[in-house]
């Protein structure tokens, strides 16, 4: 298995997904299309959270970056440092998904909030409140009492389509970057180039830096492969502890 190109994968996901958490944030600021709303203070204090924005979105794309920058064939390093070990690199994803895991969660819990307490809309009594707040969420099951909030119009199907969608959202995040702390444990003690021509060419990568080893290196390859690559795996920790 190749622990690098899984990371990869994991990091275009979480790209797309958190840019669709941003939109999907921008468009609570916005129901009906209509900014004044948002200018007159009326909308739900957790749309000015921006769980979106932060959490599901900027947070996100941190560790998604450093996923997708884990090159498959760049088995002597990373980004093309040879001084910078595999293992290393797999290691350090994992603080990258640490980040990636409290910016989901944080989106997920005020999504989820945001669906409990429900939208601040002008009732029939002409007051600004939050009509639903009182029932636990149980509005959400019972559509007949969306009527109460009546502007702006849809304003309820505005909040709780945009809110689930962040709830999703934030939830696949979390479990990718979860998946993400396995995989880069993994991926850390293991390697995540294993292939018997991927470890020729780290054993040739090697030769072009340091051209003394080259009897050397030529026996290894001579070798079985499981040889080579447990000579590359120390050198590579050797890298680490420098």
């Amino acid at each position: 298995m190749c622990y690098g190109k899984c990371a990869r994968c994991i990091g275009h996901s979480l790209v797309w997904l958190a840019i669709v958490c941003i939109v999907a944030n921008i468009l609570l600021y916005f129901p009906n299309g209509e900014t004044k709303y948002a200018s007159e203070d009326h909308l739900s204090h957790f749309v000015w959270f921006f769980s979106g924005i932060i959490g599901g979105g900027l947070l996100m794309l941190l560790p998604a970056f450093i996923f997708m920058g884990l090159e498959e064939d760049d088995c002597c390093g990373c980004g093309g440092h040879e001084n910078c070990g595999k293992r290393c690199a797999m290691f350090s994803s994992v603080l990258a998904a640490l980040i990636g895991i409290a910016g989901s969660g944080y989106c997920v819990i005020v999504a989820a909030l945001g669906l409990a307490e429900g939208p601040r809309c002008l009732d029939a009594s002409g007051q600004w409140n939050y009509t639903f707040a009182n029932t636990e969420g149980g509005y959400l099951l019972d559509s007949s009492k969306w009527s109460q909030c009546i502007e702006p119009k849809h304003v309820v199907e505005w909040n709780v389509s945009l809110f689930s969608i962040l709830l999703a959202l934030g939830g696949i995040e979390f479990i990718l970057c979860l998946f993400q702390i396995i995989n880069g444990v993994l991926g850390g003690i293991c390697g995540y180039c294993c292939s018997r021509q991927q470890v020729r060419t780290c054993v040739k990568m090697h030769h072009s830096f340091h051209p003394r080893e080259k009897s050397q290196n030529q026996t290894l390859l001579q070798l079985p492969a499981f040889i080579p690559f447990l000579w590359h795996s120390i050198y590579s920790i050797q890298f680490c502890t420098q």
